[in-house]
């Protein structure tokens, strides 16, 4: 069994990074694409709530089955740290939905309530054993749930990041 205190912590850590830095983006931006492109504020958002609830809707669909035994070969799986970076970027493969854009406060806590959720999940299953069960990320390999509950940190982390990078283009 593992404990979940260091995966919780850098969950709510990165979470209010995440929210320190969006509330840095003037409502009247939200919306609006940076000068280079790419996504808006509000778009990021979208994004990570989106993400938030399929990686929790899988992970559930997960401990519904039954764990199977994995080699080592198919454990093998890039570091979780690399979502953080910005070095690669990388096409989404969920699709966003752009109708689920909101202003930024109704935004950040449709995106809080999704990540309430996750740690309320967390909670839930504290005494339950999730490394048996496993799930293959698209860019990264076989993840068990712990790291799949340690890439949605990593994963906003990077997404602070790129909320940092449309505020300073806002400023030219």
């Amino acid at each position: 069994m593992k404990d979940v205190a260091a995966i919780i912590e850098l969950l709510n850590r990165a979470h209010l990074e995440f929210v320190e830095a969006c509330e840095q983006i003037p409502p009247n931006r939200w919306k609006k694409n940076p000068s280079k492109g790419g996504w808006s504020a509000g778009e990021v958002v979208v994004h990570l709530t989106m993400v938030e609830s399929t990686v929790l809707g899988f992970v559930r669909e997960e401990l519904s089955k039954r764990a199977q035994p994995h080699s080592l070969i198919q454990r093998i799986h890039f570091p979780l740290v690399l979502v953080s970076r910005r070095l690669v970027k990388r096409k989404t493969p969920i699709p966003l939905d752009s109708s689920l854009i909101k202003a930024r406060q109704e935004a950040l806590e449709a995106y809080s309530s999704a990540r309430n959720r996750t740690l309320k999940f967390i909670a839930e299953h504290s005494s339950r054993d999730l490394s048996p069960f496993r799930r293959k990320h698209p860019f990264l390999g076989s993840l068990n749930l712990y790291d799949w509950l340690r890439m949605l940190a990593y994963h906003e982390i990077r997404h602070t990041k790129q909320i940092r990078e449309i505020g300073k283009s806002f400023e030219k």
